[in-house]
């Protein structure tokens, strides 16, 4: 029994005496890595999704806490989307452990038109904090097309719907819609831990 504990105290005295240095590694880091905070004025703005160099990360009012946006210092393009919307974008650069504050503002593109006619897709999808693209344009998050009364309505034709979140393994989709016609679209979204890197 000896010989079989000494080396299980030995491993935990080992583990002890690497803590200070693990611990002084992860502050270093988080003193070299810059923070973006985003700001949005408004609902639009906090609903809108966000990129980060090409990369999707999520809404806008989803990052903060644990979620908030550390990058590593330089130039960085940042770009705010939303269905109806004109495109926002912004370059930041930043310096070592600084924080730069980004107001996102959405100004309505007025050369969007909506079609008269409409097809229904009821979504049942799951997370539901997904955000869901139609041609690649972000039209909102499955949430606001799920449950009783809720659906996503598109014009007819065929249509591309994208459902994405970072972490998640994207799904995409082809579908061919008539007038009038309702469509059920169900998945759930597969968990990989990675981030998708590029935008649908």
């Amino acid at each position: 029994m000896a010989r079989s504990y000494a080396p299980r105290r030995l491993h935990g005295l080992l583990v002890l005496c690497m803590l200070p240095f693990l611990t002084a590694t992860l502050y270093a880091e988080n003193e070299v890595l810059g923070e973006i905070h985003l700001k949005g004025a408004t609902k639009i703005a906090k609903d809108s999704g966000i990129w980060i160099d090409g990369q999707y990360l999520g809404y806008l009012k989803e990052l903060h806490g644990t979620k908030k946006i550390l990058l590593l210092p330089g130039t960085h393009q940042v770009e705010a989307k939303q269905a109806g919307f004109r495109d926002f974008s912004a370059k930041v650069t930043l310096a070592p452990g600084e924080r730069e504050v980004v107001r996102v503002e959405m100004v309505k593109d007025l050369r969007v038109e909506y079609p008269h006619v409409t097809a229904e897709v009821k979504l049942t999808v799951q997370p539901f904090r997904a955000a869901v693209f139609v041609d690649g344009l972000l039209i909102g998050h499955v949430a606001e097309f799920q449950g009783a009364g809720k659906a996503l309505l598109v014009a007819p034709g065929a249509r591309k719907i994208t459902i994405s979140l970072p972490g998640y393994r994207t799904f995409e989709t082809m579908v061919d819609l008539a007038p009038h016609q309702k469509f059920m679209l169900k998945t759930n979204l597969i968990w990989d831990g990675v981030a998708e890197n590029s935008q649908p």
